[in-house]
């Protein structure tokens, strides 16, 4: 039912216009603020103990400067609101009268505002009990305030009749605030901080355990006999908690074990009980030494919380930069290490178990990272490691290594030698960087070179073959350079092939499409069969074989006549297991009668001898009535 009536009053509130809904939460903020200041202000007006009036603790301040500076600007209006009306209701419920209580409430009010607006001036919008220079900050502020508050509080008790000096009053007004605002503000800073960022539940339970220890102690150091030796018993017993608070915990618990121990030491200088409420001692000599022990405990319980804090802090920051340099080595594929030649111990990054196959939480010796590096590397390896001098005291070195998988990985490692004041070699510290994959694609590249090279000559020769057989076969020098223009065109069509799959391999059907499209339409020249992938070697034989025969079909047979017609078929690779073969087969028809030529050109002797001598195959070319007609076939691994 709560549940349901807290869900519909939320429901209610995000209903209404944003500035109402900025209005109603100032009018929450000022209301709450007023309600703690004001139990604070009775709590502390309930144990004044000096005959001027001025209270030995006055936490209200506290709770005023500390709800201002864990909210911010936002929050000054309303707790400067709230702060003045519980300043006047607590006042006036007392036996002040109305101009001095005017003038504590604007006191009180412009106190907080100084101490949050030197703290926002000096670190920002962003405060923190975690940092030291932060907690020495609030002091220096709250000193600050509190200084100049108390000339104002000093005349508001000059209208309350009072007879007691001004500097005393200003005295007792410095530090009963300067105190209120040390132990109270931190706790609700904290508090504010954690609502945020809610702590751990092991955080929380430990640190309320704490506490609650503390909180036991000090009601026993109470009532422990006035004895000289029992002014040792409250460090020797609650030092120990607020170290492991400090420790352990968030500021915040430090923070409330302070003010716990703050209102005990005030309770009891109050009320006459334990060592500060001695009545062999006067009644300002015990107030005195009741707040000296309340700003060494507080501050001695602050700088430990943001001690640890900052250490806690600073492990986190580098527990994140230690992953991400992690992150980054195992990304570029590099591993860090650190080899101690006098204890022969070497500790590597934890990217080691990828690159190196080491687990890198078991520190292992030089020599077994030795033994893994190649045989053929390693005399080379020893002898560069142990050539660093003061002279030279780095390396580079460039060698395989046997992973324990049983891969062979290429490594490159640089690395530093640190030496003695004697000048002996005591430490190695480098990185070891993965370079298997770069040198596969160098080897890589070096067997694309040397094919290129293979490729290249095998060009050149057969571009030379052909133009001198095409010389041999020429009566005049325009019909050589016509008949080798073709044939170079020729060749060059298919390496454009070839180049658009990075020679792959070309399809038999683009191929011939492309051998017959200079010469034949649409309608003289037709091609069927699949597009079979042929090797590079294949398609520059085949190519140079169907530009012979378009030639002459060109020149002679069927593509010289407007009636001819050329046709080109072949099919799936097929015979017996190990005899598989392609067969492709050139027919031309109604073009003029073929006959075989007396004395065979080159391009004759091409088609009959190139496929049989490069490719393995067999070539049957026979002239006919109705015209050319020429059966290839390749063996199927030819292909």
């Amino acid at each position: 039912m709560l549940h349901d009536l807290r869900r519909q009053a939320l429901r209610q509130f995000y209903a209404l216009p944003k500035r109402s809904r900025r209005f109603a939460r100032s009018v929450a903020l000022a209301a709450a603020v007023a309600i703690a200041y004001f139990l604070a202000a009775r709590l502390s007006l309930g144990l004044l103990t000096k005959p001027d009036g001025v209270a030995v603790f006055w936490p209200a301040a506290g709770v005023a400067a500390g709800t201002l500076i864990a909210l911010g600007p936002s929050a000054r209006w309303p707790v400067v609101c709230g702060t003045i009306a519980a300043t006047i209701a607590a006042n006036l419920l007392g036996d002040r009268n109305i101009l001095s209580t005017v003038i504590f409430a604007l006191c009180n009010a412009g106190e907080a505002m100084i101490v949050a607006s030197l703290i926002e001036r000096a670190f920002g919008a962003t405060f923190s009990l975690g940092m030291l220079r932060h907690v020495l900050g609030l002091l220096g502020a709250a000193i600050v305030a509190t200084a100049i508050s108390g000339v104002g509080g000093t005349i508001g008790f000059q209208f309350h009749a009072s007879a007691t000096p001004a500097l005393t009053i200003w005295y007792h007004w410095f530090a009963s605030d300067a105190l209120g605002i040390i132990t109270t503000a931190p706790v609700l800073i904290g508090l504010i901080s954690c609502a945020r960022d809610p702590p751990p539940r092991r955080e929380v339970v430990e640190g309320l355990a704490a506490l609650g220890a503390l909180a036991v102690l000090s009601g026993i150091v109470i009532f422990l006999p006035r004895q000289s030796w029992v002014t040792v018993v409250p460090v020797a017993s609650l030092f120990p908690l607020l170290l492991w608070l400090a420790a352990r915990c968030r500021p915040l618990f430090a923070s409330a074990a302070a003010f716990i121990v703050a209102l005990t030491i005030v309770w009891t200088t109050t009320f006459g009980l334990g060592i500060f409420g001695d009545p062999r001692f006067p009644i300002a000599e015990r107030v005195l030494s009741a707040q000296a022990a309340i700003v060494a405990v507080s501050l001695c319980a602050f700088v430990l919380a943001a001690l640890f804090a900052e250490r806690r802090q600073h492990e986190r920051e580098l527990m994140d930069s230690e992953a991400r340099m992690q992150e980054a080595l195992t990304a570029g594929g590099v591993t860090a290490f650190d080899w101690d030649v006098r204890s022969g111990l070497s500790r590597r990054s934890e990217n080691a178990t990828q690159i190196l196959g080491f687990d890198p939480k078991q520190p292992f010796g030089a020599q077994c990272f030795l033994e893994r590096v190649h045989p053929e590397d390693r005399a080379a390896f020893k002898e560069l490691v142990h050539s660093v001098s003061t002279s030279k005291p780095s390396y580079a070195a460039t060698f395989r290594f046997l992973h324990p998988d049983g891969r062979e990985v290429w490594l490159e490692e640089t690395a530093k030698a640190e030496f003695n004041s004697a000048g002996r070699f005591v430490r190695l510290k480098g990185l070891t960087l993965d370079i298997t994959d770069r040198k596969h694609a160098e080897a890589r590249q070096d067997l694309l070179i040397a094919e290129l090279d293979h490729r290249v000559k095998n060009v050149l020769a057969r571009v030379a073959v052909v133009a001198t057989r095409t010389r041999e076969r020429s009566s005049s020098m325009a019909e050589f350079v016509k008949a080798l223009d073709g044939r170079l065109h020729s060749m060059a069509a298919a390496h454009s092939l070839l180049s658009q799959t990075r020679w792959n391999g070309v399809g038999l059907a683009d191929l011939v499409r492309d051998q017959l499209a200079p010469y034949a339409s649409g309608a003289n020249a037709i091609s069927s069969g699949p597009n079979i992938m042929l090797s590079a070697a294949t398609t520059q034989s085949v190519a140079m074989v169907l530009h012979e025969l378009v030639t002459n079909a060109a020149k002679y047979g069927a593509l010289s006549t407007p009636e001819g017609k050329v046709s080109v078929d072949w099919s799936e690779p097929s015979g017996e297991a190990g005899a598989a073969k392609l067969t492709m087969v050139w027919r031309e028809t109604g073009g003029p009668p073929a006959a075989a030529p007396h004395e065979s050109g080159f391009g004759t002797n091409l088609i009959r001898d190139l496929v049989p001598h490069e490719l393995g195959g067999k070539v049957d070319l026979s002239f006919g009535h109705e015209g050319v007609t020429c059966t290839i076939e390749v063996p199927i691994e030819r292909l």
